[in-house]
């Protein structure tokens, strides 16, 4: 006989899987957005990564020990800017959370120390050389964040990397 437990079990198993990942968006004084360069794929990012939802990480904690990790600032995840589902061959959804970094003086930019295993370097871009930087969905996330912080709305819900009518 198997135990409710056991049938609860096989039922989450069977379910559909999504991915979640959680970034920080952090600008200069200048308005201009910190981006860091992978070794490990085409394209620029911001700090962040995959939640660790399995050990129990929130997409905010993830966002910070992220962060942490990739360029060795400690900071708490501001508000949330943006929220995106986005599909992707040969994997799962993913639901990509953005947060917002506020704006790094000098004394932080002097503190960022690239994780080297993954990154191989970082710069602060303006928003019109952004489409040089960032691939598909993450230009769009980045976009509207920027959108968001500018007009004080928000979060903002997209659809790999659109803008969802809400109308």
């Amino acid at each position: 006989m198997t135990s409710a437990a056991e049938s609860y079990a096989t039922y989450i198993a069977g379910l559909p899987r999504v991915l979640c990942g959680a970034a920080t968006l952090f600008r200069d004084p200048g308005g201009r957005v910190l981006l860091l360069e992978p070794n490990y794929r085409e394209g620029w990012a911001l700090p962040g990564g995959t939640v660790e939802s399995d050990d129990g990480e929130t997409p905010r904690q993830g966002a910070r020990r992220e962060t942490a990790e990739e360029i060795g600032l400690d900071v708490p995840p501001g508000r949330l800017l943006a929220v995106d589902w986005v599909r992707g061959p040969a994997r799962p959804p993913i639901v990509a959370y953005l947060y917002d970094g506020g704006v790094l003086g000098q004394e932080a930019v002097d503190a960022i120390r690239l994780q080297e295993e993954e990154l191989l370097s970082w710069r602060f871009v303006p928003r019109e050389e952004l489409p040089a930087y960032l691939l598909g969905a993450a230009l769009g996330r980045v976009e509207t964040a920027l959108d968001v912080l500018a007009d004080g709305s928000g979060p903002a819900e997209l659809e790999d990397g659109r803008r969802v009518d809400q109308g």
